[in-house]
């Protein structure tokens, strides 16, 4: 047996995805008519209560779709220095939208109104202007922590004066929401785009949805054709994204008590020396400077758990509907085994 903590992404169709899967009705979404496609983009945006929605390939594609389509080239994108589409979208700000970057350091990864507002700038011939702020939630770099929804408001309303877009990079929203009392409604409300990915903690085997207007909708399909994203039969992958939104959001809260009980093996080990917060599915931790998380993540593996490094002296353990209770056990005990010279 080995337990794979490497990320929510691994995780395998379930056995009702899979049948939903073949059941699904195919047609050719470039021409607008795959019905399960269709379905999806029409389930995600009632969910969030959002004029439209954009079946993609990834989080990045949604994530640099939205960024594309909320600027020109020359613009700025505000984001804190830790956000996924600066440090893990393979440099796509600058090679897709051709925009600066203002990097903010915020608390754990979640900036806040106050930091929005001293980023501004006037209007000069020397400065890239800032035309959108982007938010993650949860905050992958900082631990799976949440935002407060209160300072999400407190953003937005900066936004609104500023006349600034807000994107959300919710990839792992559904974990938030399972924390926080707000309802994805709440979050169609605030944000002008939104991306939320169904292979992650929901268990699909590809893709995001993309929300927004339906202009800005409309513009981001074209650019996605542009960008070689066209789907033709994708309905099968459409599919798993409705069954998992149907039959995989409320088991999330299991998924973080088992990263609880994973902090809780890391907290009586001697070569711990601090765990970030656990509020979802991810669990961080730092070494003494004397242990290389390279070597770490090596010497775990020899015990049959994958795990990533996450920095010179970061892990990251995520968890996932595949990780069963047996998977905690064998970790406990090569958590417990683990040696270094």
């Amino acid at each position: 047996m080995t337990a794979d903590f490497r990320s929510d992404t691994i995780t395998l169709p379930t056995k009702g995805m899979k049948e939903a899967m073949l059941e699904a009705p195919l047609g050719d979404d470039v021409f607008g008519d795959d019905p399960s496609v269709n379905a999806l983009e029409e389930k995600v945006s009632a969910l969030f209560g959002t004029e439209d929605a954009l079946f993609t390939t990834s989080g990045t594609m949604a994530n640099q779709l939205a960024l594309k389509c909320h600027t020109q080239p020359g613009d700025e994108i505000i984001c804190d220095e830790k956000s996924h589409i600066y440090l893990y979208e393979a440099g796509g700000i600058a090679s897709n939208a051709h925009c600066s970057v203002k990097l903010i350091h915020g608390d754990s990864g979640r900036i806040n109104a106050e930091q929005v507002k001293d980023s501004l700038k006037a209007e000069d011939i020397h400065f890239a202007m800032p035309k959108v702020v982007s938010l993650e939630n949860t905050m992958n770099k900082g631990g799976g922590v949440c935002y407060d929804y209160k300072e999400i408001e407190a953003i937005k309303s900066v936004c609104d004066q500023n006349k600034l877009k807000l994107h959300l990079d919710g990839a792992r929203l559904f974990n938030a929401l399972a924390v926080t009392k707000e309802t994805p409604l709440d979050y169609g409300k605030v944000f002008d785009s939104i991306s939320i990915c169904l292979s992650k903690g929901l268990g699909a085997p590809v893709g995001s949805v993309l929300l927004g207007m339906r202009d800005f909708i409309k513009k981001a399909r074209k650019q996605r054709k542009a960008w070689g994203g066209g789907w033709r039969q994708a309905g099968m992958l459409a599919a798993a994204g409705s069954y998992a939104l149907d039959h995989h959001v409320e088991r999330l809260k299991e998924d973080h008590l088992k990263a609880i009980q994973i902090g809780e093996i890391l907290q009586n080990q001697w070569y711990v020396k601090s765990i970030y917060p656990i509020q979802t599915n991810i669990v961080i931790f730092e070494l003494p400077h004397s242990i290389l998380a390279t070597d770490f993540v090596n010497e775990l593996e020899k015990h049959g758990v994958r795990t990533v490094t996450f920095g010179k002296h970061l892990v990251r353990f995520v968890t996932h509907l595949d990780i069963i209770e047996d998977h905690i056990s064998l970790t406990k005990k090569a958590l417990e085994a683990i040696k270094f010279a």
